[in-house]
C-alpha cells in the first residue's frame, strides 16, 4: 500500500462523492470481469447520439478549444490514416519524432528530418504543431549514460534545449519542456521528484533551468510542464496532484517562464475512483496560478473489459465523456489531445484492443461520439 504523505495545497479540496459512475443519470448494470472480479459499469441505454457532420476540430473550435492527436511521420505516410487525421485534428503532436533518442543518435549531431517533415505536414493542412518533450528521463539515447555526468550535465541540457527549441522557434504552438519529473509512488523525497539523471546531476533546479533555457530559445512558444497519474481519487493520485501543484507554485514564485500544465489523462475504463469534485478543485488551483491547462495524452485503456465489442466500446465511450464533462468545465483548459487517433497505432496495443476514437480500419467508434458530445456540452472560452 502506498503511504506517501500528501503535500499541503493552497486550497483544501473537499472529498466529493460524485465519481465516474455518479456523473450520469442513465440506468446502469454492473458487468463483472471474472478474472479479477473488478466491477465496471455498463450503460446499455446511454445515448451517444451526435448532431450534425462537424469534425472534432470544428466542434472544439466552436468552444474556443483545440483538438488534436499525437502521430509520427511513419504513421502519417499511411494515406488513409492521414486523411482521417487531417479531417478531425487541429493540432499535430509529435509522438516520438522529437525525443532525444530520435534526433540525437550520437552526442554531437542533431537529426531534425522527421520533425521537419511533421512541421511541413502540419502547415500543409492548416494545423498547429506541438513539440514533446525537451526533457524526459525515459526518452534518452543509449549513449547518455556513458557521456553525461555531474560535470557536463548542465552543458548537455542547455545545448539540447537551445538547439531544438531554436530550430523550431516560431512554428511550435507549445513544448512539453519537462515531462514526468514527479513520481510520488517511487520517490523517497518529500517533494516527490523522480530520481532521474537530471535530478542526480543537477538537483531540483534542473526544472527551472530547462524552462528558462526554452524561453530564451523560443520566446513565443507556450511552455508546459507535463505529468501523469493526476486523474483518480487514489493515494497515488492524491499525492501526485499535491506534489505537482507544489512544484507549479514554486516555479511561479520564482518567476519561472511556465505557461501551462499538461495532464496526460491515460485513463482506465475499469477504474471507478474518479472524484469530480477533487478534479475540479485541482484544476481550479492550477488556473489560480495563472496557468493554462492542456489534456495532452488522452486515451482509455480497455484491458479486462467484456469481450463483447459493443459492450466494451460503451464503457470506453462513457469514460471519455464523463472525464471530459468535468475537465472541460474549467475554462483554463484550452486543448484536448489524444495519444494517437486509431487503434491501429497505439502504444497500448499490448494490453488494449480499442482504446482510441477510431478502430483499426479508421472507422469512427462511440468514443468519437463521446468526444464530440463533450465538446458540444463544454462552456465557451
Amino acid at each position: 500500500m502506498f503511504n506517501h504523505p500528501i503535500i499541503a495545497r493552497r486550497h483544501a479540496i473537499k472529498l466529493g462523492l460524485a465519481g465516474l459512475l455518479g456523473m450520469t443519470t442513465v440506468t446502469t448494470t454492473e458487468a463483472i470481469n471474472r478474472g479479477r472480479q473488478t466491477p465496471v459499469r455498463y450503460h446499455p441505454k446511454r445515448d451517444f447520439t451526435v448532431v450534425g457532420q462537424a469534425s472534432l476540430k470544428e466542434r472544439a473550435a466552436a468552444k474556443g478549444l483545440i483538438f488534436g492527436a499525437a502521430a509520427d511521420k511513419h504513421i502519417l505516410l499511411n494515406t488513409l490514416f492521414a486523411n482521417t487525421f487531417t479531417k478531425d485534428c487541429g493540432m499535430l503532436v509529435a509522438e516520438n519524432d522529437l525525443k532525444w533518442r530520435t534526433i540525437r543518435s550520437n552526442p554531437h549531431t542533431f537529426d531534425f528530418s522527421k520533425g521537419d517533415w511533421l512541421v511541413k505536414f502540419a502547415r500543409t493542412h492548416g494545423m498547429l504543431f506541438r513539440g514533446t518533450p525537451l526533457v524526459w528521463e525515459l526518452g534518452l539515447p543509449k549513449w547518455f549514460k556513458k557521456k553525461v555526468n555531474h560535470k557536463n550535465a548542465e552543458r548537455f541540457l542547455v545545448e539540447h534545449i537551445t538547439k531544438v527549441a531554436k530550430h523550431y522557434a516560431g512554428v511550435v504552438h507549445s513544448w512539453d519542456v519537462v515531462n514526468e519529473a514527479i513520481a510520488v509512488s517511487r520517490s523517497k523525497r518529500s517533494d516527490g521528484l523522480s530520481r532521474s539523471p537530471w535530478l542526480e546531476f543537477l538537483g531540483e533546479d534542473y526544472i527551472e533551468l530547462a524552462f528558462r533555457t526554452a524561453a530564451k530559445a523560443d520566446p513565443k512558444a507556450m511552455l508546459v510542464y507535463n505529468d501523469r497519474w493526476l486523474d483518480y481519487d487514489t493515494p497515488v493520485g492524491n499525492a501526485q496532484r499535491a506534489a505537482v501543484l507544489k512544484l507549479l507554485e514554486r516555479l511561479k514564485s520564482n518567476k519561472t517562464p511556465i505557461h501551462a500544465l499538461g495532464i496526460q489523462a491515460h485513463l482506465k475504463a475499469r477504474e471507478t475512483r474518479f472524484n469530480a469534485e477533487k478534479m475540479r478543485g485541482f484544476l481550479k488551483d492550477v488556473a489560480s496560478l495563472g496557468l493554462k491547462i492542456l489534456i495532452t495524452e488522452l486515451d482509455v485503456q480497455d484491458e479486462g473489459l467484456p469481450a463483447d465489442v459493443m459492450e466494451s466500446d460503451r464503457i470506453v465511450a462513457a469514460a471519455y465523456e464523463d472525464y471530459l464533462s468535468v475537465v472541460l468545465d474549467e475554462k483554463a483548459v484550452i486543448a484536448v489531445l489524444t495519444w494517437g487517433l486509431s487503434d491501429r497505432y497505439t502504444w497500448l496495443s499490448r494490453n488494449s484492443r480499442r482504446p482510441l476514437l477510431y478502430d483499426s480500419y479508421f472507422q469512427r467508434k462511440l468514443a468519437w461520439n463521446a468526444m464530440a458530445r463533450a465538446f458540444e456540452q463544454a462552456p465557451k472560452r
